[in-house]
């Protein structure tokens, strides 16, 4: 039987399926990392808040129980830096954000790519059962050709030993 006139083709296409798959975990594993680096983050945002909350309260706390004017303007100060630290953890989570959004991105893009060279060797297969299925329906032609042509010698041979 004949070689498959696409089989370096279909070879070509495997390959870059199995490319696609790899780009695709490693970008599924990109994405994990950003997202815990986003839990992370998220997490010494939180430590920011809580120690806002706490220098919050003590601040409370001295104004109610009458502190001097210095120490009350200090802690003042300081809550202004624990704000300041406060938005600078919150916008690292915003920017960590976008990084887990893109990484998302990107392993939406990569799942795309690697179910399209799926379905393209999917093809590929089914157009070489078809082949093959051709190729043998052709190969019995021949066959019974041939059985027909030996089959037509005998009888002309016995016809002329028989006169």
């Amino acid at each position: 039987m004949k070689k498959y006139p696409l089989e370096q083709l279909a070879f070509i296409k495997k390959k870059k399926l199995e490319e696609s798959e790899r780009i695709l975990r490693e970008k599924k594993e990109a994405l994990q990392a950003e997202e815990e680096k986003l839990i992370q983050v998220e997490r010494e945002r939180d430590k920011a808040k809580a120690h806002k909350l706490e220098k919050l309260t003590q601040l409370r706390e001295a104004l109610d129980e009458g502190e001097s004017t210095s120490k009350i303007e200090q802690k003042r100060a300081y809550m202004k830096i624990v704000e300041e630290n406060l938005k600078s953890h919150e916008n690292k989570v915003i920017e960590q954000q976008k990084h887990v959004e893109k990484a998302e991105e990107a392993v939406e893009v990569a799942r795309k790519e690697m179910l399209k060279r799926q379905r393209d060797v999917e093809k590929l297969k089914e157009h070489k059962g078809e082949w093959t299925q051709e190729m043998l329906k052709e190969l019995e032609k021949e066959e019974a050709k041939e059985e027909d042509e030996t089959g037509t010698t005998r009888f002309i041979r016995q016809k002329k030993k028989r006169h």
